[in-house]
């Protein structure tokens, strides 16, 4: 399985930043990591090695990015204000640099975003908020209000990067068409504690005409061993 490690200094975070590259051609998918994960995340814990044989046969590819939650959302140490802005930091990070470069190395226009717990957090935010960026998300075991993070603090930067808050709101037609274009899986375990945050996610995108999956599996779910059965049902 064709592998690489990438890196390049960030102008917009202000530092350099890795991912990992794994297959050699296919559709791509665009892993973010669970809580303050890094972008070996994926391949330590048997994601990458879950969807082998689509990697292998050329069917994906798999571009596994770095995060700065510990610098934003998990920073206690800095005013809530700055933990936002931050984020906002990364949100350029992967529309301005990731994309691009995925778009010129994989020549496909049709990237899916992915991730479990917290990265699907992240997975959802940015398919949400840049819609005809994507063309599919599949968020494992999310949550997907963040306002615990924020100590209080809200502002136009915390409600625009919260979609259990902008979703609702939202009412321009080609956004909301993009939107709907996507495919949109959400999973989680019949014993996950996120589970309910799946069926208000649902709720929420029913309300809209929004299609969607919610797949709710047996067991706990909110674990790898589920998220590799779950990565590997629904990539496809």
């Amino acid at each position: 399985m064709h592998r690489e490690h990438v890196n390049w200094f960030s102008p917009g975070l202000g530092r350099p930043m890795d991912l990992l590259l794994f297959g050699h051609a296919g559709t791509p998918l665009l892993v973010f990591p669970s809580s303050m994960g890094r972008f070996f995340e994926w391949e330590d814990f048997g994601m990458v090695g879950a969807l082998a044989d689509q990697l292998e046969s050329g069917q994906n590819r798999l571009v596994c990015v770095d995060s700065v939650d510990a610098e934003s959302f998990y920073n206690k140490n800095v005013d809530p204000y700055v933990r936002i802005v931050r984020y906002r930091q990364y949100e350029s990070y992967v529309v301005d640099e990731v994309l691009p470069f995925i778009r010129s190395r994989t020549g496909s226009d049709f990237v899916m975003a992915g991730g479990a717990s917290f990265g699907a957090y992240h997975a959802a935010n940015f398919v949400f908020k840049h819609p005809h960026l994507f063309g599919k998300l599949i968020a494992m075991s999310g949550a997907f209000d963040i306002k615990s993070f924020m100590s209080g603090f809200y502002n136009e930067d915390v409600y625009f990067n919260n979609p259990v808050d902008y979703l609702p709101n939202l009412s321009d037609h080609a956004t909301l068409e993009a939107i709907r274009r996507n495919r949109i899986v959400l999973t989680a375990g019949e014993g996950d504690p996120c589970r309910e945050a799946n069926h208000a996610m649902s709720g929420i995108l029913h309300a809209k005409s929004i299609g969607h999956t919610l797949d709710v599996v047996p067991g706990f779910g909110h674990d790898w061993p589920w998220w590799r059965d779950q990565i590997r049902r629904h990539i496809v």
